[in-house]
Parts: structure tokens; sequence; C-alpha cells
């Protein structure tokens, strides 16, 4: 063989090694984002949850200090995680942008009372856990009505579930696609040198001895795709924090570092093991096979 020769079967093995690190990759980046939806889900949930409001109505004798006292009884209450003072004025106004600015003109008195919008810390934001607070905050003698939406309540919940649902249905179906994926890759790079296999064999190479390299390689070949999915995925997610930072809030830092071992182990391992499988494959061939 010339150097010439040499040289080429060499670039050929370098863009093959090339080629298969790309498309891993990618894959394991798809990955990433798909793992990065699954670990977040409860915080995408309790963010959607902890934004819906609940109004508390007070009664129309009750006067604006009385009504900022109660809000501080309320704040102080396990289940609030935030209230918002509403004044009599702010409800007119708020009103007039919905019913006309005239609308006040029926009354002989203003009917827009004090109230407090709340917002409820997740894990009460259900059916029967909303019903238990409205009892409570109802119970003062200040409260007039505690109003939120049943339905959008119901509709919030079910859809977060089937939400979850999918994405989890998503994951497994993504890896699984992802093994395939990988596992041709490594198999057609592994197969370019299968005359290098049946060579080590002729010399008394045992199957483990003809492994070793490969998987050494494999393993490499692994956590470097996995590094380069890793940076591309940061990257995504800095371009997220700048163009949408309400949304990046959700995102957990220690979420993240899950990811990225949830990236690393999946090329590792999806390497390794198709590695392992292809070149026993490999070593099993008989010489007329490997022209197939």
């Amino acid at each position: 063989m010339g150097k010439g020769e040499s040289n080429i079967i060499s670039r050929r093995l370098a863009n093959s090694y090339l080629s298969s690190v790309i498309s891993i990759s990618l894959v394991l980046l798809l990955v990433g984002i798909a793992g990065l939806l699954l670990v977040n889900a409860r915080s995408v949930s309790d963010y959607f949850k902890e934004n819906m409001q609940v109004s508390v109505l007070l009664r129309q004798e009750v006067g604006e200090d009385s009504a900022r006292k109660f809000q501080g009884s309320l704040d102080r209450m396990r289940f609030i995680r935030s209230s918002e003072f509403i004044s009599r004025e702010q409800g007119e106004k708020e009103m007039a942008e919905l019913l006309g600015e005239d609308f006040l003109g029926v009354f002989e008195t203003s009917p827009i009372p004090v109230s407090i919008d709340v917002t409820l810390d997740a894990d009460y934001v259900s059916a029967d856990s909303l019903e238990m607070v409205r009892k409570e905050i109802s119970s003062s003698p200040l409260v007039d009505e505690v109003v939120y939406q049943r339905s959008l309540v119901d509709a919030l919940n079910a859809n977060l579930s089937r939400i979850s649902i999918v994405i989890g249905v998503f994951i497994m179906l993504l890896l699984f696609i992802s093994f395939v994926l990988i596992n041709n890759t490594v198999r057609l790079n592994v197969y370019a040198r299968r005359f290098t296999v049946h060579t080590m064999r002729l010399v008394g190479a045992t199957k483990a001895f003809i492994r070793g390299p490969f998987l050494v390689q494999s393993v490499f070949q692994g956590l470097f795709s996995a590094f380069i999915a890793i940076i591309v995925l940061v990257a995504i997610l800095f371009v997220i924090r700048r163009e949408f930072m309400q949304l990046f809030s959700i995102f957990r830092l220690e979420s993240l570092l899950v990811v990225m071992g949830m990236v690393i182990v999946s090329g590792v391992l999806i390497c390794f093991v198709s590695t392992w499988l292809v070149v026993g494959k490999l070593v099993s061939l008989k010489k007329d096979e490997l022209y197939y």
C-alpha cells in the first residue's frame, strides 16, 4: 500500500468519524431539549398555576384601611403566594374600560367594592384545594365573595397532565429513535474497518482484544458528541434568555445539570452498546460475508 493510498484511507476514516460525531451530536441535542422539557415539566406547571388569580371581593362598607389590614392577614395564610390591592377607584377605572365611561351614571353610589387579587401556591390550584381556600377566606366578616374560574382550573390541570404524558411518551420514542440512528451510524463507521477486524482474527486475536480499541473509541466518541450537543443546547438557552427572559426564569440550574448528565450518559451508553453489538457481529462474519 502506497503512501498516497494510505492518506486517502486515513482521510476517509477521519471524515467518517467526523460525520458520525455530527450525526450523534444532533440526535443527542434533541434528547437534551426533550429532557429539559421533561425535568422542567413541574416548573412549567407551577408557573401557569401560580399566575392564575383569585379575586377576593370585600363588602361595600369596608374601607381601604381595613382592607389593607386584611390583605396583611391574607399574605400570612399558608396557601397565599402573593396579593395585589385593588382600590375602589382602580376597580372603577377597569370597569369603565370594559363597559364605557358613563356606566356609573345609572348608580347613586359606586357599586365597585374594594378587592384583593391573590395568587396561590401551585399545590393549592386544584378543585378540592380551591374550595378549601374559598371557605377559609370567606370566613372573614369583611369578605363578600371569593371568585375564581372553576372551568379554567379544571382545564389547566387536565391539559398539564396531558402535556406531561405526551412529553414522557415523546422522550421514550426519541430515545428509541436515537438508539436506532446512533446504532446505524456506529455500524457504518465500524463496518468500514471490517477487513481490519478480519485480519486481527486471522492472527489469533480474541473477541475481547478486537472489541477493546473500538469500545474505547466509542466512549470518546460518545463523550465528544455529548460535549458538542451540550454546547449547542447552552447556546440555545442563552438565546431564549435574551429573547424570552420570563420563559427562561422557569428553568432551573439544577435541572440543566441533570439534562447535561442525561445527554452524556445517553451518548456514551448508546455508542458503547452499539459498538459492542456491531463488533461482535463483525467478528462472527465469514470471509465471503465481508463483501456484502
